[in-house]
């Protein structure tokens, strides 16, 4: 069993951790939890939910640890798991919002069983919010992707070119066509 303090390089616990040294795991935790927190809490700006990353972070990045590459900077790896989790969790607030309204789904749960919103409103709002989901269903990929990437995720018509492998006016012109075709769909 080899020694860990705060001189053992990075790339000799990851190896002590691929092993299942659970020591040396908890070690690379400690080294870089804080920076993982700042990062994250900056990232979303929530103290709670930045916690909660930082879990979710160390979580993942130990169960990848066979996929990490000692050449890269470990910081950089965990800075790159950091930010994934974080656009995970603005995709589902982006995602409640829109379908929600903004609303969380336990809040709009507890309304709903409190029994203070309008039964038939609610029953309402839920119909409207399955017709919605129906038409987003009904798009074809080409055109449901870059709206959702843009409107629902928030990102550049650039940015969803890059990762639809498209250019940026192809997305605007397929966000356009999207817009029009869910008219439509719900329309009738």
């Amino acid at each position: 069993m080899t020694a860990i303090d705060a001189s053992t390089r990075d790339d000799a616990l990851v190896a002590l951790a691929r092993t299942g040294d659970e020591a040396a795991f908890a070690a690379l935790m400690q080294r870089y939890k804080g920076r993982v927190y700042r990062l994250a809490l900056n990232s979303i700006a929530d103290p709670d939910e930045a916690l909660d990353v930082v879990q979710d972070t160390f979580l993942s990045a130990y169960r990848a640890l066979s996929r990490y590459d000692p050449e890269r900077s470990l910081a950089t790896w965990l800075a790159a798991i950091t930010l994934n989790k974080c656009r995970d969790r603005a995709r589902r607030r982006a995602l409640r919002a829109f379908f929600f309204g903004a609303r969380p789904i336990d809040d709009l749960a507890d309304t709903l069983a409190a029994g203070d919103a309008d039964p038939a409103r609610s029953a309402a709002d839920r119909q409207e919010l399955a017709r919605v989901r129906a038409a987003m269903a009904g798009l074809p990929a080409a055109l449901r992707e870059p709206l959702l990437l843009c409107t629902v995720e928030e990102m550049r018509h650039a940015e969803a070119a890059t990762l639809l492998g498209i250019t940026p006016k192809a997305v605007e012109t397929r966000i356009r066509r999207a817009r029009a075709r869910l008219n439509e769909l719900l329309e009738r």
